[in-house]
């Protein structure tokens, strides 16, 4: 009569656990977080863009203002040449070296300007996409959640009635069978498994005769000794 009563009361306990289970696996939820994600990514995406943004901002800043500082010195080193020509060969060419030393130094500027200019056009392209494909998911996102929030509201409601009928058959169960049963359910789902020709039904072991006479007998709660499930012997 014990085991009648707790298998009578897993069934609504599981018919919940189902039921809730399916309102966390359903379409809509699961469409909703994974543009809650993708949005979430998009935001990370567009910070760490906008650091970019502002590391070669303060680069470009420096590059400006070092080529400003070498383009005085190459005029300033071209007027004293002007004014004070080399006397001899090596003084020459010392100075020409000096020149192109500056000159080089410009040229490579010069580059990696160009380079950041490019790359400065291709994440700002970038912001834009992101911007463009983030509005257009949030938009989705907004309308799915009104749907969802309904559909969520009303699931609430009728999980809380099978829950509260899960709770009124829990009442007619002997407190020290319904506490085995929770700690039974804690690794094993669903906790008991019919007795089916000899065999645990919830992993399909074999039973002895003798724990068969027990279940049978119905002297004690008998757990299968390799799933740990409660047997129970429906009489069929």
């Amino acid at each position: 009569m014990q085991l009648d009563t707790l298998w009578q009361f897993m069934q609504v306990d599981m018919e919940a656990d189902g039921f809730e289970n399916r309102m966390r696996q359903s379409a809509n939820r699961q469409k909703l977080i994974k543009q809650r994600d993708f949005l979430k990514d998009q935001q990370a995406n567009m910070k760490k863009l906008e650091n970019d943004v502002a590391v070669m901002q303060d680069r470009l800043e420096a590059i400006q203002d070092e080529a400003a500082r070498l383009e005085k010195a190459l005029a300033s080193l071209s007027e004293e040449i002007s004014a004070n020509p080399p006397e001899n060969v090596e003084d020459a060419q010392k100075q020409s070296e000096n020149v192109q030393k500056l000159l080089d130094t410009l040229v490579r500027y010069e580059q990696e300007l160009q380079k950041m200019r490019k790359d400065a056009d291709v994440k700002d392209r970038q912001q834009k996409e992101i911007r463009v494909r983030a509005a257009k998911t949030k938009q989705e996102y907004d309308q799915l959640k009104v749907t969802y929030d309904k559909e969520f509201k009303e699931d609430t409601a009728k999980l809380q009635r099978m829950r509260a009928r899960t709770d009124e058959e829990a009442k007619k169960v002997d407190p020290g069978l319904l506490g085995k049963y929770k700690n039974i359910k804690q690794h094993c789902t669903p906790p008991m498994a019919k007795l089916v020709n000899g065999q645990c039904s919830g992993c399909f072991m074999s039973l002895p005769s003798a724990t068969l006479l027990e279940i049978r007998n119905g002297e004690r709660i008998v757990e299968c000794d390799n799933c740990g499930r409660i047997l129970y012997d429906a009489g069929e």
